[in-house]
């Protein structure tokens, strides 16, 4: 193509050429065609021999726009018609950028210029076919910087064709630089409307409209956890999932293992990919079409299209980051040919957001009147309600970590902005630039469709306001005038309450907090909330709760799965059938969701330990899992019945069991997570013990291979007085401190009647810790704790680090807490 390009430049130097192709331009030459086509070019030249794909195209350059202005002496007709412009009046605004619009699409091109892009386009056409289907994408030269995105503020045309189609998408293009929402953006980020030009680049389109599409960024974009990319997917041109007219799919990958060779697709989430954007035969040339439900109930890219996607990420981060010479994440869109097979990068730019947050502040957004949660820091506005059951209004994909309130401004019409009045919380269908003069103005804003890489979210994250997408009913659920709370505080999950809740935001200098000897860990039983989570200085996980992954994300009991047909309910085995409708295996469901779960938390804290509790569900428990009644027992005290240790080896539930064990050696074999270290609950005896182990073989997880460690729970009586023994099974203890303080004190801890006996600081109790702790370490065993007793009471904590308690187990919202007495408790040992 150098060849090509030098023909179309001919005697002119770079500086004064009107058009460029891609294999000759760099990320060195924004100033000349924009960061869009600046990057193209970058990655064609730097990138293509490492696999990556990039559709070829050209560009125009700024020298093109600046010689178009001058020779119709539009700069002067601007700067008068900008001499009074008021960004924060719309009707101003509007005016000014109409009048702007219509003077540069008023104005013909000069014929040199026409000419360069004719001959540039004939040229693409020859090595394709004729007339051949290119994308005109805007390129500013102030665009995709490392700290302003410009995203989506000038325009982008699909499916062009011709040389006359060519040449007025260009002129489009150059008018779209004063469009209300790019005038408004230069104006709020301190950019010169007349330093900055417009460049064009014409892409040969990738044939997205017969397979997938998407966006891909190489963190995870509310958390700013550096080590997973997320991909987003639906069906058809890209362009519905950047303006957020689809919930497209998720799917994150964690890199580290990625680049080592293993498949870490941790989590995988099904959009509802509603429409698909297509080539039009008619007038138009794009259109959307509805997706079948039978294309919509499937994931739209398969495990192979997901890793090869991420291992580009991977690629493209580290090339940009050597590039700037400093850490810098990539926001990238992606397109797969329906035609080839083939997988493009078509755009890839800077994050903008988290990658300019300051790290060393760890903020923390806490509703008033739950549990453990502090009382001090900014409140939000209703701080004498009591939200003890807070009407959920909706809920939809949460962008950012923050609580927000104000009263709902329905907006359906983009003609009705003027009503927005700041402050309050903007509710629409989607949103696209144009949006942008009043979502700078929002507390919130909540959308009925988008994804978290849409535009609504995109934006949000750059003005630092909660965003929740992909709720669709909030324009019917929410009304203008009523008062809400958004919370994007509670996971990847959004949530929109009834009235003004009070809340708490908290902040941490991180550089202040001393490091222990005694390890701090963390109890974790969310696998949304982990890449949050481990923002929170921390030495691993004690305790990661299978329990939580099982009963609200699989939420099927492992043997109804393994023996559907045979379910006697009718209404629970469609239930079952509605909820594992992609899978015609069952048990694959539940190995699919416990490891995705699983894999997210031992992600999140890599490599240091993560310490998994194999299920420990009681009976009782275990029976309210769908299809659970058919096979658990009624057991007059579950506390002390049919529970941990004594199912997995027990016939009525080993082929359960066995679905837990696939699900630990995916994460740890086929992911790479070897730092995931399984514990086994409710371990009666040593020769239980064994018994246990051995299933776990049988199952592929052999005890000291590829490092494999397996732990016990110390909960029991027994577990204390024959720990010596049960030092020879197991590699590791974690005292349970509830079932231990129960025990130990004999009473029931879900009883009202008996509930005052109950406390861990009992002589009793503190005896039976100190000896395990004693025990345990003769035979150079780890031994840490993962109950309640040391989150609770901070002399608690005292006394196990007084005995050399290896490591301490804390709820998240104590460890800063709990850290600070630990460190004051061994500068006086």
């Amino acid at each position: 193509m150098n060849e090509l390009a030098n023909k179309t430049t001919g005697e002119f130097s770079r500086e004064q050429a009107f058009v460029l192709w891609f294999d000759e331009i760099g990320i060195n030459d924004v100033p000349i065609v924009g960061g869009k086509s600046a990057s193209l070019g970058e990655m064609i030249a730097r990138l293509s021999a490492k696999g990556v794909n990039v559709p070829t195209g050209f560009a125009t350059t700024a020298y093109a726009y600046r010689y178009f202005i001058k020779s119709a002496g539009l700069e002067e007709k601007l700067r008068n018609l900008f001499a009074d412009l008021d960004v924060s009046d719309l009707q101003n605004l509007r005016i000014r950028a109409s009048k702007a619009r219509k003077l540069l699409l008023h104005t013909p091109f000069p014929k040199d210029f026409r000419s360069a892009i004719a001959t540039s386009y004939k040229k693409l056409c020859d090595r394709y076919n004729a007339d051949t289907d290119v994308a005109v994408r805007s390129s500013a030269t102030a665009e995709d910087l490392p700290d302003a995105s410009f995203a989506g503020q000038q325009e982008t045309y699909l499916n062009v064709t011709t040389v006359e189609e060519v040449l007025a998408a260009t002129h489009r293009c150059f008018a779209s630089l004063f469009t209300d929402r790019a005038i408004s953006y230069r104006q709020t980020k301190g950019f010169d409307h007349f330093d900055v030009a417009l460049a064009v680049g014409v892409q040969k389109m990738v044939r997205s409209d017969l397979a997938t599409s998407g966006v891909m960024f190489s963190i995870e974009t509310e958390t700013g956890f550096k080590d997973a990319a997320l991909i987003t997917a639906a069906y058809g041109l890209g362009e519905n999932v950047v303006q957020g007219s689809v919930n497209p799919d998720e799917y994150h990958v964690f890199k580290p293992t990625l680049i080592s060779g293993y498949r870490p697709i941790i989590d995988k989430r099904l959009g509802s990919k509603e429409i698909k954007m297509v080539y039009d035969d008619g007038s138009k040339n794009i259109r959307n079409v509805p997706v079948s439900s039978a294309e919509r109930a499937k994931f739209a890219l398969n495990d192979e299209d997901i890793l090869q996607l991420a291992r580009w990420a991977c690629l493209i981060e580290d090339h940009y980051s050597n590039v700037h010479g400093k850490y810098t994440p990539m926001d990238m869109e992606w397109a797969k040919d329906g035609i080839t097979n083939e997988l493009f990068i078509v755009q890839a730019r800077p994050e903008t957001v988290q990658s300019q947050k300051v790290s060393n502040i760890l903020r923390s957004y806490k509703f008033l009147g739950t549990g453990g949660q502090g009382d001090k820091g900014t409140r939000g506005q209703g701080d004498k309600m009591n939200i003890s059951t807070p009407s959920l209004l909706t809920t939809g994909r949460a962008v950012g970590e923050s609580i927000s309130q104000g009263k709902a401004r329905v907006i359906l019409d983009i003609s009705k902005i003027e009503q927005f009045q700041a402050g309050e919380v903007l509710v629409t269908d989607r949103t696209d630039p144009d949006w942008e003069p009043i979502m700078k103005k929002a507390s919130a804003i909540v959308t009925n469709s988008g994804g978290r890489t849409c535009h609504s979210a995109i934006i949000a994250r750059e003005l630092g306001v909660p965003a929740i997408v992909g709720c669709e009913n909030a324009t019917e659920v929410l009304k203008t005038s009523q008062e809400i709370t958004v919370s994007c505080a509670e996971g990847e999950e959004g949530k929109v309450y009834q009235g003004l809740l009070p809340f708490v935001v908290e902040e941490v200098h991180l550089e202040d907090l001393p490091r222990t000897q005694t390890q701090i860990l963390m109890n974790v039983g969310n696998p949304q909330e982990a890449f949050r989570l481990s923002t929170i200085p921390n030495d691993g996980v004690g305790l990661a709760r299978t329990e939580f992954i099982i009963a609200n994300q699989i939420q099927i009991h492992p043997m109804a799965l393994l023996n559907f047909d045979e379910l006697e309910d009718a209404f629970v085995k469609d239930k079952i059938a509605q909820i594992t409708a992609l899978y015609e295996h069952k048990p694959a469901f539940f190995v699919d969701k416990l490891a995705q779960g699983i894999a997210r938390i031992t992600a999140a804290f890599y490599p240091k330990p993560v310490i998994v509790r194999m299920s420990d569900f009681k009976s009782n428990e275990y029976a309210n899992l769908l299809g659970g009644r058919q096979f658990e027992p009624n057991e007059e005290n579950p506390m002390l019945g049919w529970r941990g240790a004594a199912r997995y080896y027990d016939e009525r539930y080993r082929e359960g069991f066995a679905l837990e064990c696939e699900a630990i050696k995916r994460v740890r074999e086929e992911m790479g997570l070897t730092n995931l270290i399984p514990m086994i609950p409710f371990c009666r005896t040593p020769d239980e013990g064994r018994l246990v182990i051995k299933e776990m073989a049988k199952n592929g997880l052999q005890q000291g291979v590829n490092g494999l460690q397996v732990y016990v729970m110390c909960e029991l009586p027994n577990n204390v007085i024959m720990a010596e023994e049960f030092a020879q099974v197991f590699d590791g203890f974690s005292i349970g401190s509830n079932d231990l303080t129960q025990l130990t004190l004999g009473l029931d801890r879900d009883s009202s009647l008996v509930a005052r006996l109950f406390d861990e600081r009992s002589e009793g109790v503190k005896r039976m810790v100190k000896l395990a702790i004693q025990s345990v370490k003769k035979h150079n065993r780890k031994i840490g704790i993962c109950g309640q007793a040391p989150s609770d009471y901070p002399e608690f904590a005292q006394f196990l680090v007084e005995q050399g308690i290896d490591s301490i187990s804390l709820n998240p919202d104590s460890v800063l807490k709990t850290m600070l007495e630990i460190a004051k408790v061994e500068e006086n040992l």
